[in-house]
């Protein structure tokens, strides 16, 4: 009897369970987890070329009262638009000195205060893939290289030796999830020879579709290019055909510098285009020259993993004697002498003709 009677407790209880179980299941069950549907978001920032004529560097020694060089006021204006973004990349059209001998145009060797300027600005990595990465040699390849990797900037597209060629030649870095490939690329040295020993990436679209498929795991791909011809407001065929070459082969976002002027875009929710982003800084004063874009690109990464882009383009323009870099928004407010406002005015009113007429979406 009592086994029976443990039996029927045991019964009752078990009912009782199973009816409260009941009572507190939802009226459907999810037999898959439920597909996410949250989107990652990074915000990319390009500048353009970052030249170091020596009439800057003269600025940069009166700047520090002849005690070194100080570049850093170049930056002042443009570093709150560093920090709102993710990660700053621009073209560093110089080298650092292996030798502290200083020279500007046409072979450059700049002080490594611009590079620590540069890093205190918040720009994470350098191109240095262009046609003044030779100006010093072997020693300024690898003195840059040196400099850049001692703050800690990212770089590629010079390279003092193989090995930092295998470990450079790509660079990937992730931002909130979203994984980053680039890679950069220019047209020649000058004529000056690689030097023995170093590597630089020159375009070759063997290379390129390598380098390309090398980086298909990445969620996005960057290419940037030092291509096309000085001061011309037009890309011409070769860079259209390399643009599109690139994007046949997987580059989401090209970007391009060289012409130290202003270039088209294009731009849509799958890729972005920019053929020369100008100068970011720099001592020429001619029209056109006198400054350049800085692109802020939001890439979006979906519960998919496709990635979608939006791109604001904001005008910059370079201000003597210091040569401040100044943002539209600066430059609307801020006194300037009747030479420079008519001057700054122009150059603003260049860059929106040219982009009213660009596919922007």
């Amino acid at each position: 009897m009592r086994k029976a009677a443990e039996y029927i407790v045991f019964t009752l209880t078990a009912s009782v369970l199973c009816t409260a179980l009941l009572l507190h299941t939802p009226a459907t069950t999810t037999l898959r987890p439920e597909e996410p549907t949250q989107t990652a978001y990074a915000r990319l920032l390009f500048a353009g070329d970052i030249m170091c004529h020596y009439p800057q560097i003269n600025a940069a020694a009166r700047l520090s009262e002849y005690r070194g060089f100080d570049f850093i006021p170049s930056f002042e204006y443009v570093k709150p638009y560093f920090e709102r973004a993710d990660a700053v990349i621009a073209n560093f059209e110089t080298v650092v000195s292996p030798d502290n001998r200083f020279a500007g145009y046409p072979a450059f060797s700049s002080p490594k205060q611009l590079a620590e300027a540069i890093k205190q600005a918040g720009i994470d990595i350098a191109v240095t893939a262009n046609n003044h990465c030779c100006d010093r040699g072997r020693g300024g390849i690898k003195a840059t290289a040196r400099t850049f990797d001692s703050l800690g900037i990212l770089r590629t597209g010079s390279f003092p030796d193989e090995e930092d060629y295998s470990a450079h030649r790509i660079v990937r870095f992730e931002l909130n999830g979203i994984n980053f490939a680039l890679m950069s690329y220019t047209y020649g040295t000058n004529g000056l020879p690689v030097p023995d020993g170093c590597r630089v990436n020159l375009i070759d679209t063997v290379a390129m579709a390598r380098d390309l498929l090398d980086a298909a795991d990445a969620d996005c791909r960057i290419v940037f290019m030092h291509w096309g011809e000085e001061y011309q407001r037009r890309m011409n065929a070769r860079q259209r055909r390399l643009k599109e070459f690139l994007q046949r082969h997987g580059a989401e976002i090209v970007i391009g510098s060289h012409p130290h002027v202003i270039q088209e875009v294009e731009t849509d929710s799958n890729r972005i285009f920019a053929a020369s982003l100008g100068n970011f800084v720099s001592n020429q004063r001619k029209r056109f020259s006198d400054g350049g874009l800085m692109a802020e690109i939001e890439v979006g990464k979906h519960f998919d993993g496709e990635c979608r882009f939006s791109a604001r383009f904001t005008p910059v323009w370079v201000a003597l004697p210091d040569y401040r870099i100044l943002p539209r928004e600066v430059a609307d407010t801020l006194p300037l002498s009747s030479a420079d406002r008519i001057k700054y005015e122009q150059f603003i009113s260049d860059t929106d003709s040219l982009l009213s007429n660009c596919k922007i979406l």
